[in-house]
């Protein structure tokens, strides 16, 4: 792919998982309850936390915030790499943890107009957390398959 189709896409990417994240903040977790894709996936998460944390937690919620925004970090990174390709690692791992972090500010405002959601700086936080561990997971595994090139070669 040209270098300027991998730009358009690693964006568009970005885009699409951040529409994901405003729609997922639209809704509350009992939206989630009865049938369905999302239902399942929520029955499958509590299934998963509730016999360690107990059935009342709000793990759940934790884990959904960390994971939407690990997934945004990673995509942020992949794409401030592709768009600037020469710049320091440090530098787009920190771009898009900021980019992540501000979205979060965002979504949590949203969340204050969501009925039965509320704007909490703990959720800020947890996406803030998410996001960096994305990032970082990504830049370590391009030094790892860079480091790798390097021995075959």
């Amino acid at each position: 792919m040209p270098h300027r189709g991998k730009i358009i896409f690693s964006w568009a990417l970005v885009a699409l998982w951040a529409a994901v994240i405003f729609f997922m903040s639209a809704h509350t977790g009992s939206d989630f309850d009865g049938e369905g894709p999302l239902a399942a996936v929520k029955r499958w998460l509590v299934g998963l936390v509730a016999p360690v944390f107990g059935p009342e937690t709000d793990v759940v919620n934790v884990a959904a915030h960390f994971t939407e925004y690990l997934v945004l970090g990673a995509l942020l990174f992949v794409a401030l790499r592709c768009t600037w390709p020469e710049s320091s690692s440090s530098r787009l791992v920190l771009a898009a943890i900021a980019l992540a972090s501000a979205y979060a500010v965002t979504d949590e405002f949203h969340q204050s107009f969501v009925p039965g959601r509320l704007c909490d700086p703990a959720d800020w936080l947890t996406d803030t957390l998410g996001a960096t561990l994305g990032a970082v997971i990504v830049l370590a595994l391009s030094k790892r398959g860079g480091a790798a090139e390097h021995r075959s070669a």
